[in-house]
């Protein structure tokens, strides 16, 4: 996605909102990236701002310093809980970032709706990362993956019918797969 500071480098976005996070750290050429640590020329703010634009928060929310450490807190966290859903001092640092918003209850002319309420505007996109974490652990914890490229680690929704699904892509699929089907070619 374009946004004033430029293209969204990373490989994999339009992922539900708390691994799109996660996907802000990739694997290029075997070499870690981080789009909040000067990937593709991009100052760490800069990286805030695709990241803001590319999940659909850049309207309400502003790319400052203060947004990015809180950002950061929660990807560290969600990364932690992710690989370990059973760690306590991931949840605990889960809770701590969602103790900086609520939920307001409202009344609209379709029905009863909910508004993010933040004390501090900067917690916003780290907070709304965490509650969209809460909603995927809610319907679908055990779709939750991680790329089975040992090249990529980017995290996925699995959406497959039957919750099988490996890699995040064909591509990744067909760096692993296709050097194992060639050599079993090779050996016949």
């Amino acid at each position: 996605m374009a946004t004033g500071t430029g293209a969204d480098p990373r490989p994999m976005t339009g992922e539900p909102v708390s691994l799109d996070l996660l996907n802000t750290r990739w694997i290029e050429d075997g070499e870690p990236v981080d789009l909040f640590a000067g990937a593709a020329g991009l100052t760490r703010v800069q990286g805030l701002a695709v990241w803001l634009g590319s999940v659909g928060l850049a309207e309400r929310f502003r790319a400052d310093a203060s947004t990015l450490v809180h950002l950061l807190t929660a990807r560290e966290a969600l990364a932690r809980a992710v690989a370990d859903p059973a760690d306590a001092s991931a949840r605990a640092l889960l809770d701590a970032v969602l103790e900086h918003g609520r939920i307001r209850i409202t009344l609209t002319a379709e029905g009863t709706g909910e508004r993010a309420e933040f004390a501090d505007p900067t917690w916003g996109p780290a907070w709304t990362a965490v509650r969209g974490h809460l909603d995927l652990t809610a319907t679908a914890p055990d779709r939750i993956r991680v790329c089975a490229s040992p090249t990529c680690g980017t995290h996925f929704l699995d959406g497959s019918r039957d919750g099988t699904r490996r890699w995040c892509s064909t591509a990744c699929d067909d760096r692993v797969e296709d050097p194992r089907h060639n050599a079993r070619t090779r050996e016949r």
